[in-house]
């Protein structure tokens, strides 16, 4: 369990942490899918690869992997739709927003480190409102390597210029634990999240599993909210 009270900063990863970018990301492989002449998918096929992008939705929409015939031109035409529509039905999850005005409330520091390339990660994050709140907005193109490597996170930190061991970064996805180790960030998996198909979350080696995002704020040391059932 972590100790509480010991934090100048949260970090989230975006898709599948901070915000359900399914739907829209979803949506985007679906059309594609029906200019190909195939049934769209149900969404729940889709959210669990969701945090893996464009490769995980190919990878379930069109069973093609990076470097396989015909994957970068299916991958263009899915961003091509997303960008058209980036933030139409994406949303918070529930709890955000309200653990988001207790971090700022209680004057810490948050912001969004994902491996969404910067061009896509900025529209969503303003889409949502919150792109003048957020100390720091990194995307998977912003450092040198994306996580698990630490580089974003350290970035992330320098920009809202606190030490990253004092910082707490939340992740639905083992790469996110890994890069928060690796960057002496202490570390929150979310059960809410899309999870992925690998391990299961016990096995991340997280500091912490929340079930919702209220539970964040005691982890953070500061007051706390009831948690809706």
């Amino acid at each position: 369990m972590l100790a509480a009270a010991r934090f100048d900063a949260v970090f989230f990863d975006l898709d599948g942490t901070l915000a359900d970018t399914a739907p829209d990301l979803g949506g985007a492989l679906n059309r594609v899918r029906l200019e190909e002449g195939l049934e769209p998918l149900h969404l729940d096929a889709l959210r669990r690869v969701t945090s893996h992008g464009v490769r995980g939705l190919l990878q379930v929409g069109f069973a093609l992997a990076p470097g396989d015939r015909g994957y970068a031109a299916l991958a263009a035409r899915v961003l091509t739709h997303y960008s058209a529509a980036l933030c139409v039905e994406t949303q918070l999850f529930p709890g955000i927003a309200e653990l988001l005005d207790l971090v700022e409330a209680n004057r810490l520091r948050w912001g969004i480190v994902t491996n969404k390339a910067l061009r896509y990660t900025v529209p969503v994050v303003d889409g949502l409102a919150l792109l003048r709140r957020a100390a720091s907005v990194v995307g998977g193109d912003s450092a040198p390597r994306a996580k698990p490597s630490a580089d974003p996170l350290l970035l992330a930190a320098a920009v809202a210029g606190v030490e990253p061991a004092r910082c707490l970064y939340v992740g639905d996805d083992a790469r996110d634990i890994h890069a928060g180790l690796a960057s002496g960030m202490a570390t929150v998996a979310v059960r809410y999240g899309y999870l992925g198909d690998g391990l299961p979350i016990e096995a991340w080696g997280a500091d912490h599993i929340a079930d919702h995002p209220l539970e964040i704020a005691g982890l953070l040391g500061i007051a706390s909210a009831r948690i809706a059932p």
